[in-house]
Parts: C-alpha cells; sequence; structure tokens
C-alpha cells in the first residue's frame, strides 16, 4: 500500500488577498495589494513666485480748511438742491477750473472755480431773513417793468445773494422768508412737504356757516378741487366780526386764497399771510425784516 506523498517542490497554493486602499499624504487613494510595496509620496509644495518689494503706502492728504463736496458747493451758491446738483453733475453742466466734472462727491477746495451755464458760482454762508411784506411790492428779484420789488426792501440785509421763498402777489402783505440755501427752499415749496400757513382774510361781506363748511369740504376751482384744513372767524376788540376769517391752509397754489373766496361769490379786501411754517409776525413790523435764530433754522430744517 503506497502513502501520498506531498511534492516537496511545489509551492503552496494561497488565496489571493483582496486589494486594500492606502491613503497618501497628499489625501490620494491608492489600490494597493500585500504583495506590493508601498511608496511615501511626499506632500506637494505649491511654488510662490518672488514678489517684488513694495512701497510703503503714502499717508493721505487731508483736505485743506473749507473743502465741501461739490453737489453742496452747488446748493449753497442757491442754483438748486443737492439731489438736482447731482443731476447737473452728471449731464456734464458743472465746470470746475474750467473742466467738465462728472464724478459724484468731487472735493471743491478754497481757491477752485465752479462755473454752471458760463457763470462763475459763489459758494456763500446760508442766510435766513423774515420780511413782513407790505401792500404795494412784488415778489421777484428783477422787474424789467421796474415796480417796486420786496428786493429793495431787503437791500443792506447782508452781502450773500438771497432770494424769496414762494411769493406773495403785489395786493398781500405778511411773512415771506427769504435765503440762499436752495435746498431749503425747493423742500418748503414741495407740495409733498406741505408747510402750513395762516392767512387772515377780510371780506366785503359775513361768511356764512354754509360757505365755512364748503371750504372744509372743498371748493371746485379750474386747476382741480381744492379745500381749506381750518377756518375760523376772528376777533376785533374783544368781539367777533364774521367779515373776518383765519384761514389755515397748505397749499402752495397761485392766488389760492383770493380764488377760494372769489368762487364762493366773495370780495378780498385784505389778505395778510400771518404765520408761515411756524414763523409768526411778533415783534416784526411792516415793511422790516430780522434775520432768524439758530433755534428756527433748525425747526425749518426738520421740516
Amino acid at each position: 500500500m503506497t502513502k501520498k506523498t506531498s511534492n516537496p517542490t511545489a509551492k503552496e497554493h494561497k488565496e489571493p488577498k483582496k486589494p486594500t486602499r492606502t491613503r497618501t499624504a497628499t489625501g490620494e487613494t491608492r489600490k494597493t495589494s500585500s504583495t506590493s510595496k508601498t511608496r511615501k509620496t511626499a506632500p506637494t509644495r505649491t511654488t510662490r513666485k518672488p514678489t517684488k518689494p513694495t512701497a510703503p503706502l503714502k499717508p493721505k492728504e487731508k483736505h485743506p480748511e473749507g473743502a465741501v463736496r461739490l453737489n453742496k458747493y452747488i446748493a449753497h451758491a442757491g442754483i438748486c438742491s443737492r439731489r438736482e446738483a447731482d443731476e447737473l453733475i452728471a449731464a456734464g453742466s458743472v465746470k470746475v477750473n474750467g473742466k467738465v466734472v462728472t464724478e459724484m462727491g468731487y472735493q471743491v477746495f478754497p481757491g477752485d472755480e465752479v462755473s454752471y451755464g458760463g457763470e462763475k458760482l459763489r459758494s456763500e454762508k446760508l442766510r435766513y431773513f423774515l420780511l413782513n411784506k407790505p401792500k404795494g411790492f412784488i415778489t421777484t428779484t428783477d422787474d424789467p417793468q421796474e415796480r417796486r420789488t420786496v428786493m429793495m426792501l431787503m437791500d443792506g440785509c447782508c452781502a450773500e445773494r438771497i432770494y424769496p421763498v414762494g411769493r406773495l402777489d403785489r395786493a398781500t402783505t405778511g411773512l415771506l422768508l427769504f435765503t440762499n440755501d436752495g435746498e431749503l427752499a425747493k423742500r418748503l415749496t414741495h407740495p409733498s412737504t406741505q408747510v402750513y400757513k395762516i392767512y387772515q382774510v377780510e371780506l366785503n361781506r359775513p361768511v356764512t356757516k354754509e360757505d365755512m363748511k364748503s371750504l372744509l369740504k372743498g371748493v371746485e376751482l379750474e386747476d382741480g378741487s381744492m379745500h381749506v384744513d381750518d377756518i375760523q372767524y376772528a376777533e376785533v376788540g374783544g368781539k367777533v366780526d364774521r367779515r373776518i376769517v383765519g384761514v389755515q391752509l397748505h397749499s402752495g397754489r397761485n392766488r389760492i386764497v383770493r380764488r377760494l373766496f372769489e368762487a364762493l361769490g366773495y370780495e378780498v379786501h385784505k389778505l395778510d399771510r400771518v404765520v408761515f411754517a411756524g414763523l409768526t409776525k411778533k415783534d416784526l413790523p411792516r415793511g422790516r425784516w430780522r434775520e432768524l435764530t439758530d433755534k428756527e433754522v433748525g425747526f425749518l430744517k426738520m421740516i
């Protein structure tokens, strides 16, 4: 009986091992087998180009005393508001030292020459005055017919060029504001601001209760319906005079008070504006002016 003997030369059969995954230093995964030798991969290095030495930053130059933005300069010159000045700048209508400037936020330095429409502008100190206008003066800065204007009453009040805010017709008396602040003037005359005014109106006959209600509700005019905010009989010498009423409204339409009463069949004998944007005629005689206080100017700018 023969015994089975193993072949010493035959190699032992082994199951091949499954490949394993190894992670390199760079984060890559590679398939390796147990029989393969593992290689260590060095981490990759990023090469940087040598940078040129940079010069030290220069300190920013400080703006000289009195430097202002161009739109503010234009507004202070009495041309328009700052927002409108931005539009003029963007349109290329403004020059600084003879060159067109369209850059928003451009700084104007002392000694710079700013021009618009071929006319040199002058930024001035902002001034504010209140006039108690008398009858017989027209509200304009210049009159070709050489009639008396409100500017004659303001002659000598200041070196700056000022102009009236809004207008009162020739026969109307009362408060009229003057300034060279274009931004404030624009805001006070814009319909959306709704600056209130109070007028004392003297009529040819007593005002009826029904007409007062109509004025509060609204009266139809050629340019649309209009109403007053409040209307009351005035007291003269401690007695109520129904021919004189106090009217409060915020509209800036031309001759609005006269037209309202004329539409109801009344004739206005006297019309006096006694309050404008919270300013009153107290201690201000007819035909005289006074400069506003800082507190009054601050109040106007809050409107």
